[in-house]
Parts: structure tokens; sequence; C-alpha cells
């Protein structure tokens, strides 16, 4: 019986081999490791309110840590605080999409 399309037995349309595909997957893992870890290493910072109030994040957008100068410290506006506090996370986070964007990850397509 005749065989169709060349997927039989060593066929395959002369594509890579089995080996050249894992070291391809390998590599490509190797890769995107890195580029996680960078992100994780790397900070972003917003801040709000003049500089009044700083939010850092990491580039995976962990919370790493909030900087709140005294006197912003209105214990009859605590509201304004929680407000400058939201505007500076929002900040850091665009800042940590941006670097996602322009990581290798996404130019890896993930």
């Amino acid at each position: 019986m005749a065989r169709f399309g060349g997927y039989g037995r060593g066929g395959g349309g002369g594509g890579m081999n089995m080996q050249q595909m894992m070291q391809q997957a390998q590599k490509l893992q190797a890769q995107m490791a890195q580029a996680k870890e960078e992100l994780e290493n790397a900070r972003v910072t917003g801040t709000a309110g003049g500089g009044a109030v700083s939010v850092t994040i990491s580039g995976s957008k962990r919370f790493i840590s909030v900087e709140i100068k005294p006197e912003v410290v209105d214990p009859d506006d605590v509201e304004m605080l929680e407000d400058l506090i939201t505007a500076a996370a929002n900040e850091a986070y665009v800042q940590a999409d941006e670097l996602v964007q322009n990581s290798p990850l996404s130019q890896l397509g993930v």
C-alpha cells in the first residue's frame, strides 16, 4: 500500500529532526527563565503628590515597598493619603506593564 503525504518513517518533509526541536525548545525555555528572572529583579516606582508618596513594585508586579513623607500624614485627612497611595501604586503598575511589554517574554510570545 502506498503512503501519502510523506509522513511515514523517515518522512516529515525535510523539517527539523527531533533532536533539533528539543534543543530549540530547551533554548527557548532558558530564554524564558532568564527573562522572568530579570522581570522579578527589576524595580519600578510610581509617585504621587509631587513625590510625597512612592510605591515600588517588581517587574513581575509584586509589591515591594511604600514610602510616605511625614508632611502628608494628616490624621484629619486620611482619605487624601489613601488617594495618593492608590495613584502611586497605579502608576507603578502601568510602568510594570510597559516593562513586561518591552521584555524578551513578549517577544517570545508569552
